[in-house]
């Protein structure tokens, strides 16, 4: 019989990617320093179970204060309680960044946006472009007549 975790999945089922945490170690250590293959999966293996550890805390935590949800104030009550209270600032302040930068992200247009931002104006054009590409298919490819713009410049 397998050891089971908290959730009723098999320790094997949890895991991180290989590649990803490689990488993370070979980043940490100097360029001259080469890690054993067993030595990195011990490491991946130990990642692994601090995350279980802190995760587990962090929900007795949250079930303490009758929530259901786990907040990242449960996460860093659960890093002092491990113990682990010397490093609750920088976990903090790698929290604050990453919202930050989550925040960037999403003002810039999120998972939708290209990049290329559009001026309220161009954006309407585009969009009475569709238009009038939808209605011509509608229409059996015939167009209606345009009617003329009148800019702002024009009445100047």
């Amino acid at each position: 019989m397998e050891p089971m975790d908290i959730v009723g999945k098999s320790k094997e089922d949890a895991s991180l990617p290989k590649a990803t945490m490689t990488k993370i170690i070979k980043e940490m250590l100097p360029p001259d320093v080469r890690v054993a293959r067993d030595a990195q999966d011990l490491l991946i293996e130990c990642c692994v179970e601090f995350i279980n550890l802190v995760s587990s805390e962090s929900n007795e935590v949250c079930s303490r204060e009758d929530k259901r949800t786990i907040a990242p104030e449960h996460v860093l009550k659960a890093l002092e309680v491990l113990g682990f209270g010397e490093y609750i600032e920088e976990v903090y302040a790698a929290y604050e960044q990453h919202k930050l930068e989550t925040m960037h992200d999403s003002l810039k247009g999120g998972k939708w946006s290209n990049g290329a931002a559009m001026t309220e104006e161009e954006a309407a054009a585009a969009q009475q472009r569709m238009f009038d590409e939808a209605r011509a298919r509608m229409n059996g490819g015939v167009t209606a007549p345009k009617q003329p713009e009148t800019s702002q410049s024009l009445k100047s």
